[in-house]
């Protein structure tokens, strides 16, 4: 008899797949959105860098790609009273180019000047729209005449940053949106939203490399997409001190371009928390009465104003609204100049920040590349989420644990994506709190055997009984709405529905029953479910029913897909995390990988705490290694 056995009374759960969880909810980007109640800072604080890391692994971006030199090029000076004008194009990530326009001001001295940065929502023309709805050229203008440095950049598709080989039969935004919406691509995390929110990062990275730019007073401000890309970058990058999203921050519609949307970013969260995870740095937000942000007032301010006032910063947060449709106007922009005028210039009169008439450039004198022609070098779409792939094996292979140092970063790196990948929000399931259980074995399966092979297991032990307690796993059918358009923006597939509920089990017994030990069983059925949970239980017995998982197209298998899962290395990946845990793999056929999971044990000197078996074991031989394992 174990250790285990012998000091603690087990209790055996059986857990099976059931068809009473088929009609949950499918939400989607319109769907209704509340503000949680936040009781406390820190429950905010904590909550706060769940959404941060959320975004992160949802746009690719956890771990943090390496950030290549920019290789920046400005030329094309154009200077007129008060401001200069100017082409840029550097390489966020090597082979794709960013272009935009640099607005710096004209006879107010060196600096260092605030810099803002002008992403732009889906106007045709882009940065280059100016029109009584919308005007980045009179943003960029106007911040320059008032002694800031503005950058107005591309959003992928638009003008100048494009992919090589673009069609040019159709504009290019509507070629280049499709970029990550693939279903392959959700495996690794790449989407056009990751693009772009990267390519945000890297505006600010060459905003604030600029000389006469100061670091400590950087903004960011865009309408409609471009009000997406304001928060999120907010939301991840504290480099900001001030932001204005416009027309954007709703609790009614999330977003509906794919450069709005990335797998798992709003299963959890809406836009309005992501806005206030930038709390308590300054914000402002601009709302219409035409337009899905016509509650600000009522609904989106008054929630994210609850989160400023918790942080005592209730002065830093502004929201207004004006009887306009969709738009960035002269009356929006207007609130801006007061609003960055009083945070960033410190300006005794922000109020008067007015916006002057300016002569309008001809377009092709604000073109990066007027006839189309990209820098020697430009890579294909293809070519560049093959490029993203391959940089995220390389990350994972240089996370591949060597020794206890190295697993110890391993874990740091991977535990919070393992967390949100999964979908997995650490919120318990009430209990009454009776009396401890010692150690529960969880079975995790279905079909008719079940019953009996959980009493010869139990019965192996006179100290095992059976419990009626169950997990409810969905069945595989319920899997056919996954690969629909934005689904995994706002839904758990299968597989990360079945793991949440598996992983739920496990903390409620531990929480609620007060459990010590944790002892997890998958079947043929669930055996991999019950693998992507291992880091919750301290003992885990699966079936990996001999399948191939190692490529692309095995894992977008019906009850097997979750976005995300080759950025955390798969189900290795969630394996190696349950180190230095006993763990049995049996039934793992000839092409299920292993060879990270072995290097994990053996990094902490535990190889004896892992069985992996390519045979089903029966049983009793399951049994047996269970009143062994120590």
């Amino acid at each position: 008899m174990n250790h285990i056995a012998r000091r603690l009374l087990s209790v055996v759960l059986l857990a099976q797949v059931s068809r009473a969880a088929e009609t949950n909810l499918v939400r989607n980007l319109n769907t209704p959105r509340t503000f949680p109640a936040v009781a406390s800072r820190a429950a905010w604080e904590q909550r706060a860098q769940e959404i941060r890391e959320q975004v992160l692994v949802s746009c690719g971006l956890w771990p943090m790609p390496e950030k290549t030199p920019l290789h920046p090029q400005v030329f094309g000076k154009i200077e007129r009273e008060g401001y200069s004008i100017e082409r840029v194009y550097f390489q966020p990530s090597p082979g794709f180019y960013l272009a935009g326009n640099l607005y710096r001001p004209v006879g107010k001295g060196r600096g260092p000047f605030p810099g803002v940065l002008l992403p732009h929502g889906h106007w045709t023309e882009g940065r280059l729209v100016d029109s009584a709805d919308a005007s980045v050229p009179a943003l960029g203008i106007s911040f320059a005449r008032q002694g800031m440095v503005a950058f107005a950049y591309d959003m992928v598709g638009y003008n100048d940053t494009r992919f090589a080989g673009s069609s040019t039969n159709v504009p290019a935004y509507n070629t280049n949106r499709m970029f990550g919406t693939n279903r392959t691509d959700e495996l690794w995390n790449i989407s056009l939203m990751g693009l772009q929110t990267w390519n945000s990062i890297r505006a600010l990275d060459f905003l604030e490399s600029l000389p006469g730019v100061d670091k400590k007073r950087l903004a960011c401000t865009g309408p409609s997409g471009g009000g997406t890309q304001t928060f999120m970058l907010g939301a991840v990058d504290d480099r900001l001190a001030a932001q204005a999203p416009i027309c954007m921050v709703s609790s009614t519609m999330q977003g509906g371009c794919s450069c709005e949307n990335a797998p798992g970013l709003r299963v959890e969260y809406s836009n309005m928390e992501i806005a206030a995870a930038a709390a308590p740095r300054p914000q402002i937000l601009i709302a219409a009465t035409g337009d899905w942000t016509k509650m600000t007032l009522e609904v989106e301010g008054p929630a994210v104003g609850k989160i400023y006032e918790l942080l005592g910063a209730k002065d830093r947060l502004r929201y207004t609204r004006f009887d306009f449709g969709h738009n960035y106007n002269q009356t929006s922009r207007e609130a801006v100049y007061d609003w960055f005028g009083r945070w960033l210039l410190k300006h005794p009169d922000p109020a008067s920040l007015k916006e002057q008439p300016f002569g309008r450039e001809p377009v092709a004198d604000l073109r990066v590349f007027p006839d189309g022609k990209l820098p020697a070098g430009a890579v294909t779409k293809d070519q560049f989420s093959e490029s993203l792939k391959r940089a995220r094996r390389e990350q994972w292979r240089k996370l591949v644990p060597k020794d206890k140092s190295s697993f110890k970063k391993f874990r740091e790196v991977m535990l919070p994506a393992w967390r949100h990948t999964l979908q997995f929000s650490p919120v318990l399931a009430g209990g009454d709190g009776g009396s401890a259980v010692g150690t529960v074995l969880t079975r995790v399966g279905g079909g008719a055997d079940d019953g009996e092979g959980l009493k010869l297991i139990a019965n192996s032990n006179p100290l095992v009984k059976l419990s009626n307690s169950q997990i409810t796993c969905k069945p595989v059918a319920a899997a056919s709405a996954e690969h629909t358009n934005f689904f995994s923006t706002y839904n758990r597939t299968l597989a990360q529905e079945n793991c949440r509920q598996i992983i739920s089990g496990c903390i409620w017994d531990h929480e609620a029953r007060h459990t010590k030990v944790k002892i997890l069983l998958g079947t043929a059925q669930t055996g991999l479910w019950v693998l992507l949970a291992a880091p919750a239980a301290d003992v885990v017995i699966a079936n990996c029913g001999a399948r191939d998982v190692s490529t692309d197209e095995a894992l977008l298998a019906p009850g097997v897909f979750c976005p995300g899962l080759r950025t955390i290395g798969g189900f290795q990946g969630a394996a190696m995390l349950a180190a230095p845990h006993p763990l049995l793999l049996h039934n793992v056929g000839e092409k299920f990988p292993t060879d990270d999971i072995r290097a994990a044990y053996r990094a902490l000197g535990a190889s004896d705490k892992l069985r992996i078996e390519t045979k089903q074991l029966s049983d009793e031989e399951i049994a047996a290694w269970i009143s062994k394992v120590k």
